[in-house]
């Protein structure tokens, strides 16, 4: 059976219409996409934004502003600091003074003279005075817990932890001085106790603020 006339202008119509509709596509997709690219720089700026406001936010929280450390902050990173150092020194000092306080209750202290007993006795006090700076930043931070004054309590504990080690080094001298006159009696003993002080001092003091004096900086 053979289409008609009227078939194949019908078949024509169709296929015009369906190519201005691929062509109305084609053309309006370049304008799609500009809107979705439009709609996603505006929602990239509104991050960026929201990102800065929330950075803000969690700078103030963590104690700086506009890039420098607040008072508070930098108290509160000072003690720190000074908490992990008593550690260390405490558990040094704490091990010294619990031996020399067993010295007195063994059978050789008996036989010690008189000034091997007294240089016990001056090294017993200064390990205890040793051992009572080097806690009392401990008990300075809880009696002025609360009563927003770190700062000040930060530079306290600071100056006692300095003088438990002055402290802390004249005892290591003289336990050594005591221990090397009871086990030697020799002349060099003197000598040998100088050059351990000697290299205490450059250790503890010395280098430290050799380094301080080099390197310093005001931020600090």
């Amino acid at each position: 059976m053979q289409p008609g006339p009227g078939t194949d202008q019908a078949d024509r119509t169709e296929d015009g219409a369906a190519r201005e509709t691929r062509a109305s596509r084609t053309e309006g997709r370049p304008e799609a996409d500009r809107a979705r690219g439009w709609r996603e720089t505006e929602r990239a700026q509104g991050g960026g934004e929201a990102n800065g406001t929330r950075d803000g936010r969690e700078s103030q929280k963590d104690g700086t502003r506009d890039g420098r450390e607040t008072e508070k902050k930098r108290a509160d990173r000072r003690w720190q600091e000074l908490i992990q150092e008593i550690r260390v020194t405490q558990t040094g000092v704490q091990i010294l003074f619990g031996f020399l306080l067993t010295v007195a209750f063994t059978p050789q202290f008996q036989r010690l003279g008189q000034t091997d007993k007294t240089i016990y006795l001056v090294t017993v006090v200064l390990g205890a005075l040793a051992t009572g700076a080097l806690i009392g930043p401990v008990a300075l931070h809880r009696i002025v817990s609360g009563r927003r004054i770190k700062p000040q309590a930060v530079v306290w504990a600071s100056r006692l932890t300095f003088t438990g080690l002055v402290l802390l080094l004249a005892t290591l001298t003289a336990a050594l001085f005591l221990i090397l006159r009871a086990a030697t009696h020799d002349a060099f003993v003197p000598w040998v106790v100088s050059g351990v002080l000697a290299w205490y001092l450059l250790c503890w003091f010395g280098l430290p603020f050799w380094a301080r004096h080099r390197h310093t900086s005001q931020d600090g």
